[in-house]
């Protein structure tokens, strides 16, 4: 089941941050006349840990960097161009969309993760990263034991009195 949380959840306003980063300190318009390609991501929160997903679309697993200090995921690496003059000599482009150089995002997770077991794959341009929930944030059923209907006795010093109460 897919559900969505309202922005007043915890990582919801710790993304809503990071978004708002990326675009404060992301030039819209390089100096040296380059793209910024900031790669999408997904977080999602299950019960045992976090799951973050970035699309990295032509980008090589070997030019990828992952890095967890201080509660901060950070993605770093690079997307190599295909259009190499160097190699194929003279050529004329015609079109050049794509971006590429390159990239780093940086997540700010909740408190209480397990940052030695976090994990990442890497399948067909998307990376999978898994963080697990350490062990104090992870729900748990607490049981219940039954109490016992002994009476105690409780003496009162100032007068003498015996009252009882049941424990």
């Amino acid at each position: 089941m897919l559900t969505s949380r309202a922005l007043s959840s915890t990582l919801d306003r710790m993304m809503t941050l990071n978004r708002a980063l990326d675009q404060a300190f992301t030039p819209e318009w390089p100096s040296d006349g380059a793209r910024v390609w900031v790669p999408a991501l997904d977080v999602v929160e299950k019960k045992d840990a976090y799951l973050v997903f970035v699309e990295l679309p032509g980008v090589s697993q070997s030019a990828v960097d992952i890095s967890f200090e201080q509660n901060v995921l950070t993605i770093r690496g690079t997307k190599d161009s295909m259009i190499d003059s160097n190699a194929h000599g003279e050529l004329r482009v015609y079109a050049a969309e794509r971006t590429t150089g390159t990239f780093e995002r940086s997540i700010r997770l909740p408190e209480f993760v397990d940052g030695e077991h976090i994990g990442a794959e890497f399948t067909n341009g998307l990376l999978t990263i898994t963080v697990p929930k350490a062990q104090a944030a992870q729900p748990r059923r607490i049981e219940i034991k039954a109490g016992t209907n002994e009476t105690a006795q409780i003496t009162g010093s100032s007068n003498g009195t015996t009252q009882s109460a049941s424990k």
